[in-house]
């Protein structure tokens, strides 16, 4: 059997092989650039342009101004920021100053913050000040001794600052007092001076990230990735695209959070990497402003989600004819399926190709891509990039790999270079997920004959039902082929007679109409009878994480409460 079917199927001119990886740090890669052209435009927000030569000199004196405040290497820094250019900066400076940076989600409840800074250690954390009172409420229940403060405006346009502070800073609550011992961003860099790099070595294997996980299973978990494993990551996906990406020309729209995998393991490094330019949008959820941004920056790569092209798609400015969206010319779409209307809609609008991918926090972008001219499969998240390999492995024994097919499902096995190290001091949960080098992601799936992988569910959301087993995955796919459904999702509910039940919560199209009757003889046609949903409930919305995927375990949470 052929081991790796899917490098047959590259798209022209595609390396089927990177290594060996250059032994450097994103850092390394910046200065680079900055000693080629210094002035090519690092960063993009709200207009402000930062070439790679200035972030440069700003993430220098940040690193010095921690390195005064007491930062050694190893230490744990936190940013608790949206998309701004604080968090590039405080991320590098971090970085040089030999740190780790552990990139936690601001708009955490109180509960998940305090445990998110517990987890990693941090003593340092850089906040941006709407977030400042709530990580001041918590403070003394964790490690941090130091909060630094960035106020959104601070790179804004002059005018725009000016408007900001008249109309907006105070009712969004980005107007603050600093408690004693706190500082402000700004002044952090002028501790820091002009200095240059600090003298700290930095290796790239040393720890460079923390990235936390969805909490699928309970409260979220801290992987740990390495400075290789940033460059590893960005180069396997900017020689993906390679076809269509070029070295110093391109525009990354970055709107999904810097505080997830797919943008800070993923679009950023290979940004750098491609010395191209990224576009900061605070809120992936503002869709005007995510589709005024592509429009004024002449953004070419969309990295996006499908929540995201559904949201455009049905948006007055886009079916009004309002913007211009024609300079994209790529769009990669991950954290759940995109079904074969949106893609095909959204290509026509924009002209551009959309692929899609999989990854997870713990494989640091290791990625499954479909390719950009080849074959397109409705269904599949592709094939492995450059120098990783995915097998599909037997469900009770994981050492045992299973043959191609649709027949042979199986929990999707990853080898990668650029995988986590592992969970910050937890090794137990670390043996769990990694054995001998591979990562066992729990989702179920198989591999056809080209190599294309298929998920099918993943291993712990599976249905029984009187013994028989029903992926949440397929009925949400029959349920999201009928016209009045918006979005949905599937998930199994305790159940006297059957040990569990088929339950789907949907969202209707606006100015649609359908009874769960009506769906239930809908899913009949294409499903066995134990499939259908034996319950229906119809919601205006369905809860989503920060990068639009539906949150399938807090349904379910919602449905335990209304058992009790």
């Amino acid at each position: 059997m052929d081991m790796k079917p899917w490098l047959k199927n590259y798209d022209s001119g595609l390396p089927r092989t990177l290594q060996p990886y250059p032994s450097k740090t994103l850092i390394d890669v910046m200065q680079e650039t900055v000693k080629v052209r210094p002035y090519q435009t690092a960063l993009i927000y709200k207009g402000t342009a930062i070439s790679y030569n200035r972030l440069d000199e700003l993430s220098n004196s940040f690193a010095n101004a921690l390195i005064s405040a007491g930062v050694k290497k190893g230490d744990r820094v936190a940013l608790v920021m949206p998309n701004i250019p604080q968090f590039v900066i405080a991320e590098f400076g971090a970085w040089k100053a030999g740190a780790i940076a552990a990139c936690i989600n601001p708009l955490y409840t109180e509960y998940e913050l305090t445990h998110a800074l517990n987890e990693c250690g941090a003593e340092t954390a850089v906040v941006m000040t709407r977030f400042y009172d709530k990580v001041k409420k918590v403070q003394k229940q964790t490690k941090v001794k130091r909060v630094v403060a960035a106020n959104v405006k601070e790179y804004l346009p002059a005018l725009m600052r000016l408007l900001f502070t008249l109309l907006k800073e105070k009712k969004e609550g980005d107007r603050i007092e600093l408690q004693a011992g706190d500082v402000w961003f700004q002044d952090m860099l002028k501790q820091g001076g002009m200095g240059g790099i600090p003298a700290v070595e930095v290796l790239p294997e040393d720890k460079a990230l923390i990235l936390f996980t969805g909490g699928t299973t309970g409260l979220s978990k801290a992987a740990v990735g390495t400075h290789q494993t940033l460059v590893t990551s960005g180069m396997q996906i900017f020689a993906w695209f390679g076809n269509i990406l070029k070295e110093y020309e391109d525009n990354f729209l970055t709107a999904l959070p810097l505080f997830h995998v797919f943008a800070n393991a993923g679009i950023q490094p290979a940004a750098f990497v491609s010395r191209g330019t990224m576009t900061l949008v605070p809120n992936a959820r503002d869709i005007p402003d995510v589709m005024k941004t592509i429009e004024k920056t002449k953004a070419t790569f969309f990295p996006s989600v499908p929540t995201m092209f559904n949201a455009m798609l049905t948006h007055p400015m886009v079916t009004d004819n309002k913007v211009d969206l024609s300079s994209i010319k790529l769009c990669i779409s991950g954290a759940s399926a995109l079904l074969q209307d949106t893609k095909e809609r959204f290509e026509a609008l924009t002209n551009s190709r959309i692929v899609e991918g999989y990854a997870l926090t713990e494989s640091m972008m290791a990625i499954c891509c479909t390719p950009v001219e080849g074959a397109y499969k409705v269904g599949s998240i592709g094939m492995p990039v450059a120098d990783v390999s995915v097998r599909i492995a037997d469900v009770e024994d994981g050492s045992k790999s299973l043959p191609l097919g649709a027949d042979h499902v199986g929990e999707i096995v990853i080898s990668a270079p650029q995988l986590m190290e592992g969970y910050w001091q937890r090794p137990d949960d670390t043996a769990d997920m990694l054995k001998a080098g591979e990562l066992y992601t729990g989702d179920l799936g198989y591999m056809d004959e080209d190599g294309y992988i298929f998920i099918v569910d993943r291993k712990k959301d599976v249905i029984k039902v009187s013994g028989f087993q029903v992926w949440p995955r397929e009925v949400e796919e029959v349920l999201a082929t009928h016209p009045a459904v918006m979005e949905c999702s599937v998930a199994g509910i305790p159940d006297e007679k059957t040990t569990e039940a088929v339950k789907a919560w949907v969202v209707l199209n606006e100015g649609q109409s359908a009874t769960a009757q009506d769906l239930q003889t809908f899913c009949r046609e294409k499903l066995t009878g134990y499939k259908v949903p034996r319950y229906i409930e119809f919601r205006s919305t369905l809860p989503k994480s920060t990068v639009g995927k539906v949150l399938r375990r807090e349904l379910v949470k919602e449905e335990a409460e209304k058992q009790k």
